[in-house]
């Protein structure tokens, strides 16, 4: 084998010089090449295995991380998760037996009895009616359980309950969240160590209905100290610390996971592939946190004694306060099987390439069919012929944006973005069959528009 030629660095000499090497020299010179191209793409393999590793790990962290402080620190969103509860029949059931058990604790059934006797006694009633009266005991608790139950069971199924139901939780969810994160609006507040009750707005609006209904003079009551102490504790500045912390978690981690998927995918020397592949493991991982949830759901109804609370009202429960995390895992999980979809389908596999030809097809077809009708997009539909990549990612990125923007979105949320961006990528391929040459048979000469 003869010598051969190589270009010199381009620093020496000029453009058109040549270095002579050897075959040797020139063999050489190809392996370090290839050695180098070898490190270098098993470094950004390890790299992406690496990244890949932490997202898929951090994946299921991130969706309940985000859960977590959608509850805690969102009063509406809390409320929306809890209001379902209220018109539960499972949980209307168990909130009526308690109550009802409550109120006939307290009505002295035997006392009743006792006084019946006596007053029979008194009356001068026979011996043997009087020492029956106590025998009225079982049936008359009866009697009272049933008329207690049907009133407190007629309040509880009305739609003052459920609103009684949904103010209550909202009272006390923002009470929570006042303490929990220092904030200096709402009755009850965090100052300090301390955990206040401010009764100026309750001592106002005592004084205005006493004015309204004609107590002129209660407007000049004095005010009196309108902070109440409820409690004071070192351990609510650790707690306001873990609020501060978990409202970082709940919005920074899902944003560092995305940020993670993104770097594997542009690490790996095949994107296209290492985005199949990240696609998969996040699915994975959310079937993990489905199962997961299904354990923690049986263990939960486990040690939940029914004595406590029926098993058909601890399900409902659990159901109604997990439900939200739920959808987000399974709003992920179809999100991950699109995007592996799409990553499948634009590689080089014979069925991704049978989809995209009969996909091509069909909207080539349809494009002259607007052609022949008459209804030609010319320099426009040429420029989307030629522009089709950037189109197509434009569209895409487009619902990917609208997905985020999008407030808790749900499987049914990106079912329509999904069902829009296809929509929209066919009206565009078919609006770019429409603006080329006439080539599709049945068209006279293959005039152009």
């Amino acid at each position: 084998m003869g010598p051969s030629q190589i270009p010199p660095p381009p620093s020496g000499g000029d453009a058109g010089d040549r270095v002579v090497v050897t075959a040797e020299e020139h063999a050489e010179y190809r392996r370090l090449r290839h050695a180098a191209d070898v490190r270098h793409r098993r470094a950004r393999h390890i790299g992406a295995s690496v990244l890949l590793l932490i997202t898929l790990l951090l994946a299921p962290l991130a969706v309940v991380a985000a859960w977590v402080d959608s509850e805690v620190s969102d009063t509406d969103r809390y409320v929306q998760t809890v209001a379902p509860l209220g018109t539960d029949p499972a949980v209307q059931s168990a909130v009526t037996d308690r109550l009802t058990n409550r109120v006939v604790a307290e009505v002295n059934v035997e006392a009743v009895t006792q006084w019946l006797g006596e007053a029979l006694a008194d009356a001068g009633a026979p011996p043997a009616v009087v020492d029956r009266t106590g025998a009225l005991a079982g049936p008359l608790r009866a009697a009272v359980t049933s008329a207690v139950h049907r009133v407190v069971n007629r309040v509880v199924t009305s739609d003052t309950f459920a609103q009684a139901w949904d103010a209550a939780n909202r009272r006390a969810h923002a009470a929570v969240v006042n303490v929990l994160t220092g904030s200096r609006s709402g009755a009850v507040r965090a100052e300090g160590d301390k955990v206040v009750l401010d009764l100026g707005t309750v001592v106002d609006e005592v004084k205005k209905r006493l004015v309204d209904a004609g107590f002129e003079k209660a407007s000049a009551i004095p005010a009196p100290d309108r902070q109440i102490t409820l409690f004071e504790s070192e351990e609510l500045s650790r707690a306001q610390a873990g609020m501060r912390l978990l409202d970082i978690l709940g919005v920074w981690l899902p944003v560092l996971t995305v940020v993670l998927a993104a770097l594997t995918v542009w690490t790996a020397p095949a994107h296209r592939v290492m985005l199949l592949i990240t696609a998969a493991g996040i699915v994975v991982m959310m079937v993990v946190l489905l199962v997961a949830l299904a354990v923690v759901r049986r263990v939960y109804l486990d040690a939940v004694p029914a004595s406590t609370l029926p098993p058909d009202a601890a399900q409902a429960i659990f159901d109604t306060f997990v439900r939200f995390l739920r959808d987000s895992t399974r709003t992920l999980l179809v999100v991950a099987v699109i995007t592996a979809l799409a990553a499948y389908l634009y590689g080089p596999g014979r069925v991704a390439r049978g989809v995209r030809t009969l996909s091509a097809r069909g909207t080539t077809a349809a494009g002259h069919g607007l052609r022949r009708v008459g209804l030609r997009t010319g320099a426009a539909g040429q420029w989307l012929d030629a522009h089709r990549s950037w189109t197509t990612g434009v569209v895409v990125a487009g619902g990917v944006l609208a997905l985020v923007l999008w407030n808790y979105p749900t499987v049914g949320a990106v079912a329509l973005v999904l069902g829009l961006v296809l929509l929209v990528l066919v009206l565009l391929a078919v609006l770019a069959a429409a603006g080329g040459p006439a080539t599709a048979a049945g068209e006279p000469g293959g005039a152009r528009p």
